[in-house]
């Protein structure tokens, strides 16, 4: 019933916001790509279940597709079916694939053995063990795959709006933001929520192993729904004349309007702040960024070298006492605040790369980071790969101090996750798109509305993360703890975080991952870099331009992904995990 009320509640909400006629365009869209994608997914799933010489190769492809930036989809595809819905439609299929696959890979894997045996047992010939047997075991998982799926779907079909000029609810999104009609937008984005909310906890509903509820309650409320339906053509206007909450999004302008205006000193205020002392230094350094009439003095050669000296000292001593990975990255850490991460000369870059590699996972891990960073090199694009690895970065770092914190709190606080959760399940169902219009309301087409619109799609894998790290630590080594006289803090900072790092690494790495996806979004609100290139292939129709783009982005995500999973694995062996 609670689903029931929500899905009703979600469509009456759509409804009185006068884009119904928008929406269904949207979710015909949906319609025809989410079946094309989960055939795609289900049978490249089964292909690698079945051919274990190809699973990696496969999963490597999917690794690709999915730090491949959305909009560059887009480019090779506007070359072969031009602008129009198709172009969206075929998109979105290609990027609701790999999450089915994953899942149907997973829940193969992960049947019982035995379930295996008494399939061969009873004479089953490889088909049917696969559609009869396995396949129905691995339901729980697929249809977590068709969850996956759909949201994909959504989100990319709101994209491809840019491009489609299609009379949906995604294009009035865009059309509004332009237009600085912040009110329309914020109505027109709030519809998109809607759906995501409704479709996510529905077909989340279906993967879950419960109970199915009375399918005569079902047939009722159909019933009632055709009875409401045929009254309404009778007797009530179009759906595209009830527009009931336009007035609510004319008033929501107007006093955003008074508000901005009034307060438009404070928010530049906390604009300038942010990029002065944070944002600007991480992009061209303290020996750029530092200066009189913003710090108060004047950053010198001398202060160079005297950060450079105690860098490598206090890292010599933190590797002579066994903790090598620190002790490499405090002198690079300072290496990069003090140039920029925008004004880093390529081989530092390249050293750095390899050196932490090598700490993380060895030869390959270490060869790996080279070469790939390598071909963004020789591709041209390196100034703008290290711009966008610099914004990424801001926000990686930013959200790994605030998103821990807070997962930290919840984890000590099961009323504060209580509200921490829901806020958390909105922000993983907004689509991409609507990020955009909070930051716009109040601070305008810029970097700094970027790196914020990045930080609210970013920070969530991370409090997730932390939070599920520190609360599954096993209860003997608390116990433990406990008994020897720690402290709660002592607890935490000695038994709990050790043991949740690798958990917590995990949310760094999903971290990176949306910070990348998001970044070329941003590139619609005024930012530089790949994102910028590959929105402008994208409009030029420049395939080149645009692949390349894309390629150098996913480079610098694998790149971040692999490192990252490189420690993480050695947390884990140093556990025994």
């Amino acid at each position: 019933m609670r689903l029931a009320l929500l899905g009703f509640a979600g469509l009456s909400f759509v409804v009185a916001s006068g884009y119904w006629v928008e929406s269904m365009n949207t979710l015909s869209l949906v319609a025809v790509s989410v079946p094309l994608a989960l055939i795609l997914g289900g049978a490249t799933g089964i292909l690698a279940n079945e051919m274990p010489r190809v699973k990696s190769a496969v999963q490597t492809v999917m690794d690709v597709m999915q730090t491949v930036p959305t909009f560059a989809y887009l480019t090779p595809l506007l070359l072969l079916f031009g602008f129009g819905p198709v172009v969206g439609l075929i998109a979105s299929a290609i990027y609701a694939a790999p999450p089915m696959a994953r899942n149907v890979i997973l829940g193969l894997e992960r049947i019982d053995t035995d379930i295996k045996e008494a399939a061969i047992m009873s004479g089953g010939n490889r088909l049917q063990q696969l559609f009869l047997i396995e396949i129905p075991s691995a339901t729980t998982q697929i249809m977590v795959g068709v969850n996956q799926s759909l949201m994909a779907a959504l989100s990319m079909v709101i994209i491809a709006a840019v491009i489609g000029g299609f009379n949906d609810i995604g294009w009035e999104v865009l059309l509004t933001m332009r237009k600085a009609q912040f009110g329309d937008a914020l109505l027109a984005g709030l519809v998109i929520v809607a759906f995501a909310i409704v479709i996510d906890r529905i077909s989340a509903g279906m993967a879950r192993q419960q109970q199915r509820h009375s399918r005569r309650v079902a047939l009722a409320i159909v019933a009632v729904g055709a009875f409401v339906a045929v009254l309404a053509w009778l007797y009530l206007p179009a759906a595209s004349q009830l527009k009931l909450l336009v007035p609510a999004a004319d008033w929501v302008d107007g006093r955003l309007t008074v508000f901005v205006r009034a307060n438009g000193a404070a928010l530049d205020a906390i604009k300038n702040a942010a990029m002065f002392y944070g944002l600007l230094p991480l992009r061209i350094g303290l020996d750029g960024a530092v200066l009189p009439f913003t710090w108060g003095f004047q950053w010198t050669g001398w202060m160079s070298a005297v950060l450079f000296a105690v860098s490598a000292g206090i890292g010599g001593v933190i590797a002579l006492r066994g903790r090598v990975a620190a002790g490499l990255m405090l002198p690079i850490l300072a290496g990069i605040v003090e140039t920029g991460i925008a004004e880093l000369p390529w081989p530092f870059v390249l050293i750095g790369a390899g050196a932490i590699g090598w700490v993380a996972g060895g030869r390959r891990l270490a060869l790996f980071a080279v070469l790939m960073l390598a071909a963004v090199l020789f591709s041209g694009l390196w100034a703008k790969a290290l711009w966008s690895l610099y914004l990424s970065g801001a926000a990686v770092l930013t959200c790994a101090v605030l998103g821990g914190g807070i997962g930290l709190i919840c984890a000590l606080s099961p009323l504060a996750w209580r509200v921490v959760q829901p806020i958390c399940d909105m922000l993983q169902t907004i689509p991409l798109f609507v990020f955009l219009i909070p930051v716009l309301m109040f601070f305008q087409i810029g970097e700094f509305s970027a790196f914020l619109a990045i930080i609210f799609y970013a920070i969530v894998p991370m409090i997730r993360y932390t939070r599920h790290g520190l609360v599954t630590t096993p209860p003997d080594l608390i116990e433990a703890a406990t008994s020897s006289g720690a402290t709660t803090w002592q607890t935490m900072r000695e038994v709990r975080a050790p043991y949740a790092a690798p958990t917590i690494l995990l949310g760094l790495n999903q971290t990176i991952l949306y910070a990348f996806a998001m970044l070329v979004i941003a590139a619609l609100i005024g930012t530089t870099g790949l994102g910028q290139s590959i929105f402008l292939a994208l409009g030029q129709a420049d395939i080149g331009l645009g692949i390349t783009s894309g390629a150098a982005m996913a480079i610098l995500a694998l790149v971040a992904d692999r490192l990252v999973q490189g420690f993480a694995a050695e947390r884990r062996r140093a556990l025994g995990l």
